[in-house]
């Protein structure tokens, strides 16, 4: 899913500079906010904005002359008293349907609408994907995302940008990387950089570097950004690209580079064609590269954790865009696999990342990942699953990653009651006042006794579905500890839209999208041959949007 037309990128800039385009518009900017009408009926159409102050920025849009399915906006407030000229090719009429306001597009409604979740991430308008460029900084959580702001659809990759102080409710802020001439703005990370090894900052200041692929109409190539306001703008480095990598691979799949400091150096892990590359610098500009582990694709993440806690046994991980790992040695140059690969969450998840600069008092593994989901009817696509703590745990197959959501999210959680030894239809019984609410918590333990399979299930959707027998949760292998145990613990996150089901303490996990229930749909049921519940607790979960 590239962009067919980047390649003629170049010519329309280069030409808008030094003749009249086929047309434009000239817009002098008054209002916050430029709306444009996007209809799906509509092919998209290549746009170029440019004004003093403002790199030219190209992207592709389905802009109408008719009835708009929504409308999307560009924050234009920093141009106010400016004029901008939007270059086009002839006739787009809908152009002329592009307005400014002081508000964005239905203002009221934003994260009030019937599908949009309520305690997980999503973005107002357009599409989100990757998380990029998750950090810890002057105590906020800095969340930034692949992301297009001009529709639903991928396509046009901004960095989208969102903070928290909590990791449970966040505020959408203005993009942060947009596309130029060089391309689009795929994966990377971000660090502070303390030193200033960069010099884009100072000690008593230090910048926030990002790095990132630039997804140019021929090859990926690595690129970094700096901040010095906290990541609210960003200046691109003049000396990108800072990784061409293209005539080592002979590949144009080298993208989403990850950065984090080891000792005296800095380390980038790097995807390139067949796995995940190392490379090492002293100033996050001159790159050298060092070592290659096979076997990922996209989204490469490397760091150390204690097993069992233990600060004096740790081991490193490292992890593709799938969820599957490997656990191994690392000396800052090599990564030595000793372990692995193994899996330790499945479904709609994809493409996770954890924070940079965690306070060492705080010290947690925090991950973020995309959800793979849509929400019908809504003018957003895509969303960012619970942030979970990350540790080792010493399990019968050896040592092996856990996954739990954050400590700030069970904080959300409001007591609706606890029960013991429930039989199928006792289980049914006292569900029934939560059958139709659109989020929910419930943590239960299953147990089988003359079955060797049992389901948890709502609107008729197997939210947990264990084959005893055939080893397998919701369709991946899973064995409890112990091999022969009749019980499985399952603890459920349901939103408007999704569902995570952590088991058994977080040694595995996976996320569904959910079956919508409609008014004739039955409730919660427990199926599978004379299957009791142990326990079980019910939690309300609010929105965290009010």
């Amino acid at each position: 899913m590239k962009y067919p037309k980047l390649i003629a990128m170049a010519a329309i800039l280069t030409a808008s500079a030094t003749t009249a385009p086929a047309a434009d518009r000239l817009i002098k900017i008054t209002d916050n906010y430029l709306i444009i009408p996007v209809s799906h009926a509509c092919d998209r159409v290549r746009l170029v904005m440019e004004a003093d102050g403002m790199d030219p920025l190209p992207v592709d849009v389905r802009v109408t002359a008719g009835q708009p399915d929504y409308s999307v906006f560009k924050d234009v407030s920093a141009l106010k008293g400016k004029t901008l000229r939007i270059s086009y090719p002839d006739g787009t009429g809908g152009i002329d349907n592009i307005t400014q306001s002081d508000t964005m597009p239905d203002a009221d409604e934003h994260y009030r609408e019937p599908n949009r979740p309520q305690f997980h991430f999503t973005t107002r308008r357009g599409w989100i994907n990757d998380p990029n460029g998750l950090v810890y900084h002057n105590g906020e959580y800095h969340l930034f995302y692949q992301h297009n702001p001009y529709e639903r659809d991928w396509g046009n990759m901004h960095w989208g940008h969102a903070v928290s102080t909590d990791l449970v409710h966040w505020k959408e802020l203005t993009p942060a990387l947009f596309p130029d001439t060089m391309g689009t703005m795929f994966s990377g990370s971000a660090v502070i950089d303390y030193n200033n090894d960069s010099g884009f900052g100072s000690k008593k200041r230090p910048a926030m570097v990002v790095a990132y692929t630039a997804d140019t109409p021929d090859r990926q190539v690595q690129c970094i950004a700096y901040s010095n306001d906290n990541g609210r703008t960003f200046t691109k480095y003049a000396g990108n690209p800072v990784i061409d990598s293209k005539e080592i691979w002979n590949s144009r799949d080298t993208r989403d580079p990850k950065v984090f400091r080891y000792n005296d150096r800095w380390v980038m892990v790097l995807n390139e064609r067949d796995g995940h590359s190392i490379y090492n610098s002293t100033d996050l500009k001159e790159w050298t590269f060092k070592s290659h582990v096979t076997g990922f694709w996209e989204c490469p993440e490397l760091f150390e954790l204690p097993v069992d806690g233990n600060p004096d046994q740790t081991m490193w991980v490292m992890y593709g865009a799938s969820g599957t790992y490997m656990l191994g040695d690392f000396d800052g140059a090599v990564f030595t696999p000793l372990s692995g690969k193994h899996r330790y969450t499945a479904g709609s998840i994809y493409a996770a990342q954890t924070f940079n600069n965690i306070p060492a008092s705080d010290g947690r593994r925090i991950q973020i990942g995309w959800g793979r989901l849509g929400h019908p009817g809504m003018h957003f696509n895509g969303m960012m699953m619970l942030p979970t703590e990350l540790t080792l745990r010493t399990t019968k197959e050896g040592v092996r990653l856990v996954s739990m959501p954050v400590t700030e999210v069970e904080s959300l959680s409001v007591p609706a009651g606890s029960w013991h030894n429930l039989s199928q239809e006792q289980f049914a019984e006292v569900m029934k006042p939560f059958a139709k609410a659109d989020r929910l918590r419930l943590r239960l333990t299953i147990r089988l006794s003359h079955a060797t399979d049992a389901a948890v299930c709502l609107a008729g959707q197997r939210l947990v579905d264990y084959d005893l027998n055939g080893t397998t949760l919701n369709g991946s292998f899973y064995s409890p500890q112990d091999p022969t145990s009749m019980e499985l613990t399952a603890d459920i996150y349901l939103d408007r839209t999704s569902a995570e089901v952590f088991v058994d303490n977080g040694l595995f996990s996976y996320s569904m999208g959910r079956t919508l229930p409609s008014p004739e749909a039955e409730g919660f049921t427990l199926r599978g041959n004379r299957v009791k519940i142990k326990s079980l607790e019910v939690w309300n979960l609010p929105s965290v949007w009010e």
